[in-house]
């Protein structure tokens, strides 16, 4: 069923930051597509959505299982033949919270657990939809990132992320960064642009309660990244219209 409209994938788009981008593309007239990790989040999260006027399709999406990413893939391309917007947003944190500060006692387990969904199952579910993306008018993949995968001001004693060091989430989001330059410059010949989005400190279930930002704010740079005009940046880590340091 081929449509004028765009199209968006949003992973993780159940509750959240990804629920609300969700809801803001599809105020903006853009078709969702709600990825969860069982039909029945997805379905709820759609109904939702579709009670507020928005064209929502609920897709059974967990991005750690091939057969989940394969199944999606076919399924987006039997009923839309393209994909205009990938917003790789699902996502996990520390078993054991955000500020607990260790590196060398990080153990294999959550190494493995953290990386496999932040990094390995981003870089898989891009794999699974390019070629969608590849069809239509102008492709936009954003990546959701954090500003806790910034080199730059981990290094810097002075910077407000200094005594936030969470190895593995960090580290996750610094090689997922690294992933955005290097798929920007892969397709740089293209229509597709591709960038990191940090969503900032929000009250989620990750961000707890003790931050400052509200869910709508927080999905608001996803959101304008996902809709980027042809003159707008590729390869670059933005959070409210503004770069952020590698």
């Amino acid at each position: 069923m081929p449509t004028d409209k765009k199209v968006a994938l949003i992973t993780g788009a159940n509750r959240g930051i990804g629920f609300e981008t969700a809801r803001q593309l599809g105020q903006k007239g853009v078709t969702v597509v709600v990825g969860a990790r069982t039909l029945q989040s997805a379905e709820e999260s759609a109904a939702t959505l579709k009670a507020e006027g928005i064209e929502a399709v609920p897709l059974k999406l967990d991005v750690t299982k091939a057969q989940d990413r394969e199944g999606a893939a076919k399924t987006l391309t039997d009923k839309f033949g393209k994909l205009d917007i990938l917003v790789n947003n699902a996502g996990v944190g520390p078993q054991d919270g955000m500020f607990i500060v260790k590196a060398v006692n990080t153990t294999e387990e959550e190494l493995q657990n953290i990386f496999g969904t932040n990094l390995f199952a981003t870089i898989a579910v891009t794999r699974s939809f390019l070629p969608l993306l590849k069809k239509c008018e102008a492709g936009r993949i954003v990546n959701l990132s954090s500003i806790l995968g910034s080199l730059t001001l981990h290094a810097d004693p002075n910077s407000p992320i200094a005594s936030v060091k969470t190895f593995a989430y960090d580290a996750s989001k610094t090689a997922l960064n690294a992933f955005t330059i290097h798929l920007a410059a892969e397709l740089k010949d293209t229509k597709i642009k591709v960038n990191s989005a940090h969503p900032g400190w929000v009250k989620t279930e990750m961000g707890t309660d003790q931050a400052p930002m509200e869910i709508p704010e927080g999905a608001k740079t996803s959101v304008d990244l996902a809709l980027l005009g042809p003159d707008g940046p590729s390869g670059r880590f933005i959070h409210l219209g503004q770069e952020l340091p590698w």
